[in-house]
């Protein structure tokens, strides 16, 4: 016994590879997709529009990354191994673009819901996103 101790505290650790930065941006697009427990058509539409601005992915390869996000994200304890990857990866300009985003998927189906709402902050949060743009993305994917 004590030597399968010994043993596992001497083996080299498996490799935890972090995901992409293309699956974590649309991780994060899933989780507002999902977070009212309702997904409208109109969302999974608006989900494939960003994933296409934000990583230049298009038809049967956009599809192959929602679905590898969809999976990402019910095996996902949190959100943080995602924003993570997403704040160390991208600009503000795109961070700013992933948040409109993430508002238009939430505003896709006609109704705001509160819990789409506060995973947006959240997600805003753990980006270093300021206040100020946050309100100016919700306005703008509003507008749009």
């Amino acid at each position: 016994m004590i030597r399968e101790f010994l043993k596992r505290l001497t083996e080299p650790e498996p490799d935890v590879s972090e995901p992409d930065v293309s699956l974590a941006a649309t991780v994060l697009l899933v989780e507002i997709m999902r977070a009212d427990h309702d997904v409208a058509e109109s969302e999974r539409d608006e989900l494939l529009r960003a994933i296409t601005v934000l990583t230049d992915r298009r038809g049967d390869d956009a599809a192959a990354l929602l679905q590898e996000a969809e999976d990402a994200s019910a095996d996902a304890p949190d959100l943080y191994h995602f924003t993570n990857v997403v704040h160390n990866a991208f600009s503000e300009a795109q961070k700013f673009t992933l948040l409109k985003s993430l508002w238009r998927v939430a505003y896709a189906d006609k109704t705001l819901d509160k819990y789409e709402e506060h995973t947006i902050r959240r997600i805003a949060e753990l980006l270093y996103m300021p206040h100020s743009e946050f309100i100016r993305a919700k306005l703008e994917a509003r507008d749009h």
